[in-house]
């Protein structure tokens, strides 16, 4: 995967809060300028998560976009996923890339300079650094970093770094100029929106 595909980065919300839902939301986010589709969910089961992932897979593929899957190996390889997003409490990312080999791009998320020392450059493929603002969607997120946490954390970084928690266009802007950064995570400001397809080109105008 390209370093570029992680410039807009969606995180799937629940269908629920997605305002065309799921299927339809991810369709138009892409349209609008998203290079990459996480899909996470929360309290689904394991029937309901392969149907829509399956689906994701299939929206995202059609428009030529690389698609992840939080948390789940198992369930990445089973759908055709590009790639799975790992956090501290997930499966360890070594162990993740002999499950997976060498054909899952992985990530990992990070939201202190101890976890950041600690990222494994030989399994880890990119890093998702965050909440940098406080966020509700992610019920056990940690405690914000801030702007100046974030700085710190991206400039010290070992691989490409996507910031997340919070991120709206003019958050994203600030963020940009403050350290290094490969892109966005953007969960509800795209997901919850009416029009998905301008949130998401508000977004890409922002970084520039």
């Amino acid at each position: 995967m390209k370093p570029e595909c992680l410039r807009l980065y969606l995180v799937t919300d629940a269908p629920e809060r997605c305002s065309l839902g799921l299927a339809e939301t991810v369709r138009r986010a892409i349209a609008g300028g998203v290079t990459l589709v996480q899909y996470r969910r929360e309290r689904a089961d394991a029937a309901t998560m392969l149907r829509e992932a399956a689906e994701l897979r299939a929206v995202t593929h059609a428009a030529g976009v690389p698609f992840i899957v939080n948390n789940d190996v198992r369930l990445a390889l089973q759908v055709g996923a590009d790639g799975v997003h790992l956090g501290q409490s997930d499966m360890p990312v070594a162990e993740a890339r002999k499950l997976a080999g060498q054909g899952l791009v992985i990530g990992i998320s990070v939201s202190n300079e101890r976890e950041m020392l600690a990222v494994d450059t030989h399994a880890a493929d990119y890093v998702g650094c965050g909440p940098v603002f406080p966020t509700a969607t992610k019920s056990d997120a940690a405690p914000a970093v801030g702007v100046e946490g974030w700085a710190h954390l991206s400039r010290i970084c070992p691989l490409p770094i996507v910031a997340i928690g919070g991120i709206t266009a003019s958050r994203a802007r600030e963020l940009r100029a403050a350290g290094p950064c490969s892109g966005v995570a953007v969960v509800s400001a795209i997901c919850g929106a009416p029009d998905p397809a301008a949130a998401a080109r508000e977004i890409v105008v922002a970084l520039t």
